[in-house]
């Protein structure tokens, strides 16, 4: 993934590089130190943005099913 896909990736999900470095739990200045020359974005990011994109739309299916079922 090179930088520029992070940033858009980023953007589609709405989701900050701030608040991807507290998630992840790297330093904000690590991730926007990363490039595509001597600091790559490393590989598990893209993994790392796809299983939160699959974890917030189950929250929100289950945020939907909710009412229905009650809380268990």
């Amino acid at each position: 993934m090179k930088k520029e896909e992070l940033t858009i990736k980023l953007k589609e999900i709405n989701l900050s590089k701030r608040d991807f470095s507290g998630y992840a739990n790297i330093s904000y200045n690590t991730v926007n130190n990363w490039n595509d020359t001597n600091k790559p974005v490393p590989p598990w990011v893209e993994s790392w943005l796809d299983n939160y994109i699959k974890a917030k739309v189950s929250d929100n299916i289950i945020d939907a099913v909710r009412p229905f079922v009650g809380d268990k």
